[in-house]
């Protein structure tokens, strides 16, 4: 399945408080999840077999951590390349004492291609990703229709892709896509917008704030 050479993010370093940084050399060894390119197990890495949810982007990790601790009986995966903000992730996992949750640093297109089996996943959550706002970087969105039938194989049959955006152009590029994804239908022949239950996230109450309207979509693998 070709992927696109062009990355939807961009490493930046940001302000490692100290707290932060001890987090990453202390707690690492007990949330993450080594570097590399081979399959994961999922049972294996839980201990367990539970359905299991992959969030793309987790930020600061505020949205991950709240359902974590909210569903124990589901397991989480987190992607995240900002070091900051698995830092923060790592401190509120180890203070909440969450045994369902494990953290990949890493992209997230590499770990969906090279880590994740097909059928694994029970969601996918995409919350708030770069909207690239300008016509010229519209080829870094990580929606994009490769993604989503990459998505869609790891998705079990009935699994959901959850997206969520407060830049309508996004909303309507991310709809186009996903509606001409043959492995994806919104549920129960909804339009795909949906009033999706979730935690509001820092990168939303930005976007309220800014008089954003907040756009969730939803999909569901078919077959």
């Amino acid at each position: 399945m070709p992927l696109r050479a062009v990355r939807s993010f961009v490493r930046r370093a940001g302000r490692m408080t100290e707290a932060q940084q001890r987090a990453l050399q202390e707690l690492w060894p007990r949330f993450g999840v080594p570097s590399g390119d081979g399959r994961l197990e999922l049972a294996a890495l839980f201990g367990r077999v539970a359905p299991c949810t992959l969030e793309i982007g987790f930020g600061n990790g505020e949205h991950l951590a709240a359902r974590a601790l909210a569903e124990p009986l589901r397991d989480f995966l987190g992607v995240e390349v900002h070091r900051p903000g698995i830092g923060q992730l790592l401190r509120a996992a180890a203070a909440a004492g969450l045994a369902n949750l494990r953290i990949i640093e890493q992209d997230a297109v590499e770990v969906l291609r090279t880590r994740i089996p097909a059928e694994a996943l029970d969601e996918v959550q995409l919350l708030f990703p770069d909207p690239w706002p300008k016509q010229r970087h519209h080829k870094r969105r990580l929606v994009q229709p490769e993604f989503a039938l990459l998505v869609a194989d790891r998705l079990r049959r009935g699994g959901r892709l959850h997206l969520a955006t407060d830049w309508a152009p996004y909303a309507q590029h991310m709809q186009l896509v996903l509606d001409a994804c043959p492995s994806l239908a919104p549920p129960a022949g909804r339009a795909g917008a949906t009033g999706a239950a979730r935690a509001a996230t820092r990168f939303e109450r930005r976007g309220l704030r800014l008089g954003h309207a907040v756009r969730d979509l939803v999909y569901e693998r078919r077959g």
